[in-house]
């Protein structure tokens, strides 16, 4: 069965704050994104351009991947955040996994992409996974709403000159 965010109603249950659902996506809901389709339970900026390269990620069954952003108020996808695949072993052998994240431009400034990072650096948090974030540096919000998850430590850059910044998993956990 499938609920109005395109997710399984099993994977629909996993990741909730006080204003979001972050919802796995589903074969239905990448097909969708990648064929150009619209879905009226999606913001009229969604997806971006963003989302639809995440949709190239999206493995089926992999809780790892790409999530809705869902407004609990609006029931509507105002963004995408996830994981880019399972963790991998770094070269010093700690568990590790790049995130993104982004909203529509109208869901922009309320607090909204803090929250869903937070929620789901909780659960990366839970496996002991340590988290990385590729960012431009021309994107000052998103440079802030990594600063305040965390992300402390500056690993260098891409080749596409993105900033990558690294959240240790916290002290009490890992």
């Amino acid at each position: 069965m499938t609920d109005t965010t395109g997710a399984s109603s099993a994977s629909a249950a996993g990741v909730r704050t006080p204003r979001l659902s972050l919802v796995l996506w589903d074969a239905a809901t990448v097909a969708d994104i990648k064929a150009g389709r619209r879905r009226p339970e999606w913001h009229a900026d969604f997806p971006r351009e963003d989302d639809e390269g995440a949709a190239t990620l999206w493995r089926d069954g992999d809780p790892w991947g790409p999530r809705s952003i869902v407004s609990l108020k609006q029931q509507l996808v105002i963004g995408s955040i996830g994981f880019f695949g399972p963790p991998e072993e770094a070269d010093d052998g700690v568990a590790e996994v790049e995130v993104g994240y982004g909203l529509v431009p109208a869901a922009r400034g309320y607090g909204l992409a803090s929250e869903a990072l937070g929620a789901l650096l909780a659960r990366a948090d839970g496996a002991g996974v340590r988290v990385r974030a590729s960012i431009a540096p021309v994107n000052a919000a998103s440079l802030r709403v990594a600063a305040k998850a965390g992300f402390t430590e500056v690993r260098g850059s891409t080749e596409d000159g993105e900033m990558v910044l690294v959240r240790r998993v916290p002290a009490s956990l890992g």
